[in-house]
């Protein structure tokens, strides 16, 4: 066993191999602590705690990383290192917490990579209505301790807890709602037969994709078209969206949710690289949230938090995709450059040594060739361990399971504390 100095504060809500791969840290102040002007003092104390939760869990899983992280940011004279001093902060742990094995040789890298990089590299997916059936569920349905309450059809009250224990949410979690609302939950179990004789499961999920689809269908729906629009920068029919305020606009004089609206006008902010305060005074007062603007807008004293720069994006038209859910979380990209060896070294500095399989152009991918079953392949292969500062959203966490069964032979980890919209 190697000597663990730091105590274990982290959480791990979910470590699923074989559906996709997510580690939470509980410390949702983080958030306030890193990139609130008035937190600064609790910034240094975050980032040590963070270091330490993820040193555990490099630690949990028997590995020692190279690590490497999104290169800072100067905007306004301001420069965001966070990634860079996290990043200093995990490598000193870890060579204290490694630096002798039982038999005093010295612990070398294993076939690992973390990557710690700062919510900024995408601001768009944590806005987004997605459509998944973990996000959706989360984003729509009043879901309170991971617990769904629901009225029977004898009209009692039940509760259902959404976790790791409910099998049928663990195959269906990460799925497009239209794939389980319109084939529907009863013809996909019928290709589950072990979920088959598992009916209080059936009606658990019966009841919450049918309030995921009610709630969709009212509030959500028109909505998605013009956010995917302003995300994407196109139509559905590839038009570039050139006037990104006649897609807002339609919105806006919609008697949608205020909040709704709030997340609709960052994305046009957003699609425009930034907006000047004039301009976001009058979208306030277009609004209407004139009353809750001190909330609904309170990082907007300090917009350079997060540079409002597209990052560049892969190709994916060749991808089936459904026209509300167009967008594709800037993370899965970064895992994929990652996996492929592609990361520009000016753009993702190496912070310590880079282990053998992570060294070299299509290093990690040629490690396909030998023939094992997927698990035992991942098990026997690379890891990829990306921590983001600020947090991930549920629409995040599939793009690790989609990398992980598309390279086979490189497990991919996500993790953060959660974001809620």
């Amino acid at each position: 066993m190697y000597k663990i100095c730091c105590k274990k504060t982290y959480t791990i809500a979910q470590l699923v191999t074989g559906l996709y791969t997510v580690f939470t840290c509980d410390n949702p102040g983080a958030f306030r602590s890193i990139y609130s002007p008035h937190s600064s003092q609790d910034k240094g104390k975050t980032l040590e705690t963070l270091a330490a939760q993820i040193v555990t869990l490099c630690a949990t899983l028997d590995e020692y990383p190279g690590v490497r992280y999104k290169k800072e940011t100067t905007l306004d004279n301001t420069t965001l290192d966070n990634a860079k001093q996290l990043a200093a902060l995990v490598e000193n742990k870890q060579a204290q917490n490694y630096k002798m094995e039982d038999n005093g040789k010295k612990k070398g890298k294993t076939q690992a990579q973390l990557l710690i990089l700062e919510r900024g590299f995408d601001p768009v997916t944590p806005i987004l209505h997605e459509l998944n059936y973990q996000a959706m569920t989360y984003d729509l349905v009043p879901i309170k301790n991971n617990t769904y309450k629901y009225k029977s059809k004898d009209g009692s009250e039940k509760e259902a807890l959404l976790n790791e224990n409910d099998e049928l949410w663990v195959r269906l979690r990460h799925m497009h709602i239209a794939e389980i609302a319109i084939i529907g939950l009863s013809q996909l179990m019928k290709k589950m037969p072990h979920f088959r004789k598992q009916v209080a499961q059936k009606t658990v999920h019966l009841n919450l994709t049918e309030d995921c689809m009610n709630l969709f269908q009212k509030n959500v729906q028109k909505l998605c078209k013009a956010e995917q629009d302003l995300a994407v920068g196109s139509d559905v029919e590839g038009q570039k969206v050139k006037d990104p305020m006649r897609t807002l606009l339609p919105v806006l004089l919609h008697p949608h949710d205020i909040y709704d609206k709030i997340r609709a006008v960052l994305l046009y902010i957003f699609s425009l690289n930034g907006t000047t305060e004039e301009n976001l005074n009058k979208l306030i007062q277009h609004v209407k949230i004139e009353e809750d603007r001190e909330s609904s807008f309170s990082t907007g004293e300090n917009w350079d938090l997060f540079p409002l720069r597209r990052s560049s994006r892969r190709e994916r038209f060749q991808e089936e995709t459904y026209n509300l859910s167009r967008w594709t979380p800037v993370i899965k990209d970064r895992m994929e450059d990652a996996v492929e060896n592609k990361l520009d070294t000016k753009e993702w500095p190496h912070q310590s040594e880079c282990p053998a399989a992570w060294n070299g152009s299509g290093a990690v991918s040629a490690r396909q060739k030998h023939k094992a079953s997927s698990q035992d392949e991942r098990r026997s292969g690379s890891r990829l361990i990306i921590f983001v500062i600020g947090g991930i959203s549920y629409s995040e966490m599939p793009c690790a399971y989609q990398v992980t069964q598309s390279i086979k032979s490189c497990e991919v980890l996500i993790g953060g504390h959660l974001l809620y919209p």
